[in-house]
């Protein structure tokens, strides 16, 4: 196969620090070693070949529990079953055996180095004591969830032109006796859960023209929905829905509206290459049956080259998983022009303000807002919005409706440089927050104090290629001046809006998606320290930490086994964790350093009596 190369001609090293060099799947690491700081883990036995087994995956094959609608819907407590453990999205654990009273006595029971680097994002997934992890370079590796012992090893084989602009894979879905996962060449692939097989492939998007894939799927309705990335590159979104049998797909929705379709209007130009790209997963109302989904930026990022409100990008969108119908949307902010994705999906939470309980739809937006928004069979409707980072770009919220209004000399444009707070990466970047319905306290993992510039640029669509209208190399990521702080770890009353209490992060910025527990805990890595930690979830005191081989930045679960609560994360630094700071090392060097060491490390803990010492292996 011809070799092609994707990247923009005027691509630099800028480009590389802020986006990433997209580097080819052929040229990327496949394996690394320990890295310096925390305990050694052991060694990842040999890869597995696609679909074949590992010695002990006949002990999955006779312990897997087929996943039904019943049990998403109601998932056991010792269970993690899909990326965020609940289709509300909280985030939430309801076990309590590590709580504030023990937690100090939190030891590694086991580790497992998946041998490969960049971004670990995704979940431990765990079904009656098999856990399921992914990793970049679309493996899939199933594990015993008490011993860490390989079950099998599922590794796809990427084409050697693919270009990767953001090397990482969030997760898996489960249902029945499948597991399906999205890979970065843009294939839906469902997996026999006991064995690692393969049993369908079916390609969603066309990798060359700009679409990957690196969300967790979301299965609701019985369809195995998908959404895809690219905004970047000038692609078209989508919500796609699967049949987890088949493989067929259903239905296919656009996040930009064609001709003749509600919201095209809102395009005066432009809407082919649109953006709106999905690639965090969905949360789901069983009762409402829709499922709601968070949309990125609009594409080419400066807006006065695409005029209107350019709807449905940086939204929440509505859709009915039988049909993928649109039964409603909210635009966080209209004709986006700071590449301030909104694509985390808003929290299903009860909340109980003036006097009446609202089924709402809760969003600390990377626009630096944190949202408050009502569903209903009739659409989604705007309660409140108000800043939690410092935010200088809205002059206002209309209160009926939501719509902000801008300071437009905040705003980017084409022929101009323009300074605006938050940075592009936001007030919060993809990692998700947490509710816990115990402390009725959101987690949000925030970074304050960060701002940037985006210098607008006339350039063209050119298929497959970077489509961004900002000069790369004057891309600009800064520091408020007197800021004490970066990263801040923030814990609101939704009830009322108020900020209860904050744990901040003097020199790093923070890349930690968040758990809560029943155990009135809050376990969040994300920091450049390699710490993964655990908070008071009353008032964010740190109650244990333990340093890691790496950055963590992927989302934290928690499991049983035998009567015995896990811990569970991924420790894997890279993509936009790392991107944010080279640029902060460019920009203080003296403050910011550019080393993180990188390697995916799955680490597991539980408190100590409970762990019981494993037999040396020779």
């Amino acid at each position: 196969m011809v070799k092609r190369n994707t990247r923009a001609p005027w691509l630099g090293v800028a480009a590389a620090v802020l986006l990433g060099a997209a580097m080819p799947a052929a040229a990327q690491p496949q394996s690394t070693g320990p890295s310096a700081g925390g305990v050694a883990p052991p060694s990842t036995p040999p890869s597995q070949q696609p679909g074949t087994q590992a010695p002990r995956a006949e002990q999955a094959e006779r312990r897997f529990t087929p996943v039904t609608d019943q049990r998403l819907r109601n998932p056991e407590p010792r269970n993690w079953l899909m990326y965020r453990r609940t289709y509300d999205g909280q985030g939430y654990s309801p076990l309590d055996q590590i709580n504030t009273n023990n937690v100090q006595d939190l030891v590694p029971a086991w580790s497992f180095s998946t041998g490969v680097n960049e971004g670990h994002q995704a979940p431990p997934i765990v079904n009656d004591g098999i856990m399921y992890i992914t990793t970049p370079q679309a493996q899939v590796i199933a594990l015993d969830a008490k011993t860490g012992d390989l079950l099998w090893r599922y590794k796809r084989q990427l084409p050697e032109d693919l270009t990767q602009l953001h090397p990482t894979n969030r997760g898996v879905a489960l249902y029945g006796d499948r597991l399906f996962v999205a890979t970065v060449d843009c294939f839906l692939v469902a997996l026999d859960a006991k064995t690692g097989k393969e049993i369908w492939a079916e390609q969603v998007e066309d990798y060359q023209k700009g679409h990957y894939m690196t969300l967790a799927p979301l299965v609701a309705g019985g369809k195995v929905m998908v959404g895809g990335s690219g905004g970047e590159y000038g692609v078209r979104g989508y919500v796609a829905g699967y049949d987890p049998d088949s493989g067929k797909q259903a239905w296919r929705t656009f996040m930009i509206p064609g001709p003749g379709e509600p919201g095209h209007e809102t395009w005066q130009k432009g809407w082919e290459t649109g953006g709106g790209s999905i690639w965090i997963t969905g949360h789901y109302d069983p009762e409402l049956n829709l499922a709601y989904w968070g949309t990125g930026n609009a594409a080419p990022w400066m807006g006065d080259a695409r005029p209107g409100d350019n709807l449905y990008t940086t939204s929440v969108v509505a859709l009915n998983p039988n049909d993928g119908k649109i039964r409603g949307h909210h635009q966080y902010h209209h004709n986006d022009s700071w590449d301030w994705d909104e694509v985390s999906a808003p929290l299903l939470i009860d909340v109980q303000r003036d006097g009446r309980t609202i089924k709402a739809l809760v969003h600390p937006g990377r626009n630096g807002y944190l949202w408050t928004l009502e569903r209903g069979q009739e659409g989604i409707r705007f309660v409140s919005g108000v800043p939690y980072v410092n935010q200088d770009v809205f002059t206002g919220i209309d209160p009926k409706t939501g719509r902000p209004s801008y300071n437009e000399a905040r705003k980017p444009r084409l022929d101009a440089k323009v300074d605006f707070c938050p940075s592009l990466w936001g007030g919060k970047d993809w990692p998700p927050a947490a509710y816990s319905p115990r402390t009725r306290l959101l987690f949000v993992p925030a970074n304050e104090n960060l701002c940037g510039a985006l210098t607008g640029i006339r350039m063209d669509y050119v298929p497959g290629q970077l489509f961004l209208t900002a000069g790369i190399e004057d891309i600009a990521l800064s520091v408020r001046p007197g800021a004490t702080h970066i990263g801040e770890l923030q814990a609101w009353d939704i009830a009322n809006n108020r900020k209860v209490w904050s744990h901040k992060f003097e020199k790093s910025q923070l890349w930690g998606p968040v758990m809560a527990t029943g155990g009135d805990l809050v376990f969040m890595g994300g920091t450049n320290d390699r710490y993964f930690r655990a908070f008071d979830a009353k008032d964010g005191r740190v109650l244990w930490q333990v340093r890691t081989n790496s950055g963590v930045t992927g989302v934290p679960s928690s499991y049983e086994v035998d009567g015995t609560q896990y811990i569970a994360v991924q420790s894997g630094w890279g993509v936009d964790a790392q991107r944010m700071q080279d640029a902060l090392a460019n920009a203080d060097p003296a403050n910011y350093k550019r080393d993180v060491p990188q390697g995916g490390v799955v680490w597991v803990y539980a408190l100590r009596q409970r762990t019981q010492p494993q037999p040396q292996r020779r």
